[in-house]
């Protein structure tokens, strides 16, 4: 049985955000539920679900729902993305590539 995930509000609010962003674009171009999601390659439930800002979602299938009805993600221009990329790039390739160091054996026979 699966377990109920929880999510803080913070992420809650954000989903909603998002969700209530892409319905409004969505209205801005006078496309139905079942439009978008034809669109979208989604059934219209997913999109209900997008737009309602449900977590569980598939973070991709959000983004390229915002896409399609022009919400804007991180910057107004795409093309400054491959910038913002590079720039992850590089600093990731400047930390640990493990976080955790596996630990030796701890010997508490006494």
């Amino acid at each position: 049985m699966a377990q109920a995930r929880t999510y803080s509000r913070y992420t809650m609010e954000a989903a909603t955000l998002l969700g209530k962003q892409i319905r409004l674009g969505r209205k801005k171009r006078n496309w139905s539920e079942s439009e978008l999601a034809a669109r979208t390659g989604v059934s219209r439930a997913t999109v209900q679900k997008i737009e309602k800002g449900d977590p569980t979602c598939a973070m991709g299938l959000v983004f390229e729902t915002a896409a399609l009805v022009g919400v804007k993600l991180f910057d107004p221009e795409a093309t400054s993305l491959a910038g913002h990329l590079e720039r992850a790039d590089d600093t990731l390739s400047l930390l640990p590539k493990a976080a955790h160091k596996k630990r030796e054996a701890v010997d508490d026979d006494f």
